[in-house]
């Protein structure tokens, strides 16, 4: 069959139009209203990020503001517990106290006023260091078989202050009780005073020698009073 030239371009014409039909058709389908494309992961809101962000769950999410540590501080350190400085100031007042072993008792000379017999109960730093007393001692008379005669005195009300002792230096503390013939107390003359420096349990013994202390009945306590520089006469 022969083609003349009218047909021949008349066909590339149609073969063109087809193409381009194609072409739209093909367009169209990209941005019609097909079912859109799944993204592998779940997104959801990060309600700590800037307003309408978003991260995946595969990503990292921005720090909290108010989980955020203070400038120039990282993030892992944290406060350290210690023992405290009260437990601190125990244990160097313990290393320099004065041991029972470190001191020697006396009894100073009765100053007595209204109706009251004081005493200075003296401990003197008879070692080659320093060491401190702190708070109030222990006495106790007793008999020459070493029985307590009377009940414990009480502490009179002060307040305690440390006190330093260089060696040969001396800090007292004040007995003191009603006189028995003022307050008729029952009496009973002691062998010896029992002393102990404040916080130890090991004793002093010095002889007594002022005479009948009250030991029960009216007025009969014994009072002392907290530690105190020097010798108090």
């Amino acid at each position: 069959m022969a083609y003349t030239s009218q047909s021949l371009r008349g066909a590339a014409v149609l073969g063109s139009a087809v193409a381009v039909l194609g072409l739209m058709s093909a367009c169209g389908n990209d941005t019609g209203g097909g079912a859109p494309q799944k993204v592998p992961g779940n997104a959801s809101p990060a309600s700590d990020g800037p307003t309408g962000a978003t991260h995946t769950s595969g990503g990292s999410a921005p720090a909290s503001p108010s989980a955020a540590s203070p400038a120039g501080t990282p993030s892992s350190r944290q406060p350290t517990a210690t023992t405290g400085t009260g437990d601190s100031a125990v244990d160097a007042g313990r290393s320099t106290r004065c041991h029972t072993s470190e001191l020697s008792a006396t009894v100073g000379r009765n100053n007595p006023g209204a109706g009251q017999e004081n005493f200075p109960v003296v401990l003197t730093n008879k070692s080659a260091r320093t060491c401190t007393l702190h708070g109030y001692p222990g006495a106790a008379f007793v008999n020459a078989s070493g029985t307590q005669l009377g009940p414990d005195p009480k502490r009179s009300s002060g307040k305690a202050a440390t006190v330093t002792l260089k060696p040969g230096q001396s800090a007292w503390a004040g007995l003191s009780f009603s006189n028995p013939e003022i307050s008729e107390a029952k009496t009973a003359t002691p062998a010896a005073l029992l002393v102990t420096p404040p916080d130890e349990r090991d004793q002093l013994k010095v002889k007594w020698t002022a005479g009948a202390v009250p030991v029960s009945g009216n007025s009969s306590s014994v009072f002392l009073t907290v530690i105190a520089p020097g010798t108090g006469a």
